[in-house]
C-alpha cells in the first residue's frame, strides 16, 4: 500500500470499496520516467483509487514500480533495427503480446491471482476484450486512443456492452462510431504532482519525440515567436529524432532528454508557455493537462481531445495546418497566440486545471462506471 500524501483523496470520498484488477499495457514497464501518457495514466489510476480505500492489483510489463504494480508478466522482444520502439508491425512483437495476454486471461479466468469485483482494462490490446464474457467478474476497457488494428473484428458483431467502455474525450468516444458508444470519463493529473510554478522567459513542448507529436513544427512556431524552447521525452523514433529535431537544436532549441516526472514538472513550471503540436487525432493530451496544473498556459493545435481541455483562460486553440506545413500565415498567428497566452494568469490557469482536469475528478468518473457496471452486470 501506498503511503498517503497530503492533499489526496482519502478513502472516505467513497462509499464502496472494490477490488480491482488494473491490467496494463506491455509495451512499457509501469515506472519512471514513464514512456508516455498510458503508463502516466496507469500509475495514477492505481496510486489513486488505493488513496480512496479500493484494493488494487495492477498486472504489468516486466521492470514495473514493485510499490504499484503486483503482478507482473510478459517481456516484450527488443525492436529490430530501424523500427520505431512503440510500434505493432513487428511479427515477433505481436505474438508476443498475444501470447502473454492469452496467459494473463487464463489465469484470471481461473482465478490464480485472486478474487475481483471487477477488471479496469487499460491494455489497448484485443485478447482482454475478446475474453471479457469468459470471466468471473465484469471488464470496463478504457479507449485511449482512436479505433485500432482489432476494432472492426472483435466488436463488429455488436455483442458488447456499451457502458463496458470508457473513452478518455467526446472526440475519442466519436471516433470509435458506430462500434461504440462508450461513456466518456476525461483523463486526469496528480495535482500535487504538477505542483504550480513561478513561470519563465522560453516555451516547453514534451511528450514521446515520434512524427504524430510533431516537435519539429514547436520549433518552427517557436523560433518565429522568438522564443527559446526546451524539448523534453523519450525519443521513441531516432530516424525521425535525426531528421527533423537534432539539426534545429541550437542556442534557442535544446534537447534535454527523458527526465523523471519531479524534473519534468519543474521545467514545465518554469516556462511561460507549452506547446501542443500533433499531426494525428490527439486522444486527449495528457502534457496539456500537465502544463496547466503546472500554471503554465499552452498552446495547441486543435486536434482530437485538445479543444475539449482548453479554454481561452487557460491557452490559445491554433487551426492545424494544411498538410502539416506551417505557413508565414499560420506563424503569425501562432506568435500572437503565444505572446496572448504567455501573459494569461496562471493562477487561473492552474485553477482550472484542478477543477476539471485532476486525478481526483477521474477517480470520481471512473467509480461511477464502476458501481454502474456492477449493477448492470448484477
Amino acid at each position: 500500500m501506498l503511503p498517503h500524501r497530503p492533499g489526496r483523496t482519502t478513502s472516505t470520498q467513497t462509499a464502496d470499496a472494490f477490488k480491482i484488477l488494473v491490467i496494463s499495457s506491455l509495451r512499457y514497464p509501469i515506472a519512471e520516467p514513464f514512456a508516455g501518457g498510458l503508463e502516466a495514466h496507469t500509475h495514477a489510476l492505481a496510486v489513486g483509487l488505493r488513496e480512496r480505500g479500493h484494493s488494487v492489483l495492477v498486472a504489468a510489463a516486466v521492470g514495473s514500480d514493485p510499490e504499484v504494480v503486483g503482478h507482473e508478466f510478459g517481456m516484450m522482444p527488443p525492436s529490430r533495427p530501424g523500427e520505431r520502439a512503440d510500434i505493432t508491425e513487428n511479427d515477433e512483437v505481436q505474438a508476443a503480446e498475444h501470447r502473454y495476454f492469452t496467459a494473463l486471461m487464463d489465469d484470471v479466468r481461473d482465478g490464480l491471482l485472486g478474487s475481483f469485483d471487477l477488471i479496469h482494462n487499460n491494455s489497448l490490446y484485443s485478447v482482454p476484450v475478446e475474453r471479457a464474457a469468459t470471466l468471473p467478474c465484469p471488464m470496463v476497457s478504457v479507449l485511449h486512443t482512436p479505433p485500432l488494428y482489432w476494432s472492426e473484428r472483435v466488436l463488429g458483431d455488436n455483442q458488447h456492452r456499451d457502458g463496458d467502455f470508457v473513452a478518455v474525450s467526446a472526440s475519442t468516444a466519436q471516433s470509435w462510431a458506430p462500434l461504440l458508444t462508450p461513456r466518456v470519463v476525461l483523463n486526469g493529473v496528480d495535482t500535487d504532482a504538477w505542483p504550480a510554478g513561478p513561470g519563465g522567459a522560453g516555451a516547453v513542448w514534451s511528450g514521446r519525440i515520434v512524427a504524430e507529436k510533431a516537435p519539429h513544427l514547436a520549433i518552427q512556431l517557436a523560433r518565429a515567436a522568438g522564443l527559446p524552447l526546451t524539448i523534453a521525452g523519450p525519443v521513441m523514433d531516432t530516424c525521425y529524432f535525426e531528421a527533423a529535431v537534432a539539426p534545429q537544436l541550437g542556442d534557442d532549441v535544446r534537447y534535454v532528454g527523458h527526465l523523471e516526472r519531479a524534473e519534468l514538472a519543474a521545467l514545465v513550471g518554469a516556462s511561460a508557455v507549452a506547446l501542443v503540436t500533433p499531426v494525428w487525432a490527439e486522444p486527449f493530451g495528457m502534457v496539456v493537462a500537465e502544463a496547466m496544473a503546472c500554471g503554465t498556459p499552452v498552446v495547441a493545435f486543435a486536434r482530437g481531445g485538445i479543444p475539449e481541455i482548453v479554454d481561452a483562460t487557460s491557452g490559445r486553440l491554433l487551426d492545424p495546418p494544411v498538410d502539416d506545413v506551417l505557413t508565414a500565415g499560420d506563424l503569425a498567428r501562432a506568435t500572437v497566440a503565444l505572446h496572448e497566452a504567455a501573459a494569461l494568469d496562471r493562477a487561473g490557469v492552474r485553477r482550472f486545471a484542478v477543477e476539471r482536469l485532476s486525478l481526483d475528478a477521474m477517480l470520481t468518473g471512473y467509480e461511477a462506471v464502476y458501481r454502474d457496471v456492477l449493477r448492470d452486470h448484477a
